[in-house]
């Protein structure tokens, strides 16, 4: 599995795979991802961690109800591990 760190107000969009975008069609599914209950507060925002399957390579996030503003949206490119996970939230809580 893969994880990451999503600031509260922020959703997920598309996502990519080794191939390109995710194909719904060809997976016969959504790609696997969840908000897990666990969050760390940083710089004043609570950032929720994220789960995703291996095979996810990039995902889009972008805020809340966002239509065409300055910062649309964010392509998260650098999925973290689990122990980068337990090593950021052991930081936070020290």
């Amino acid at each position: 599995m893969k994880y990451f760190f999503l600031s509260d107000g922020w959703v997920t969009g598309r996502v990519w795979e080794f191939g390109g975008l995710w194909n719904e069609l060809g997976w016969q599914r959504k790609p696997h991802m969840r908000r897990l209950n666990l969050s760390i507060q940083e710089q004043g925002e609570t950032l929720w961690l994220y789960q995703v399957e291996e095979t996810v390579l990039m995902v889009e996030v972008k805020p809340e109800g966002a239509t065409r503003e300055p910062i649309g949206q964010v392509v998260l490119k650098r999925l973290i591990t689990a122990e980068q996970v337990i090593e950021r939230l052991c930081a936070a809580a020290g």
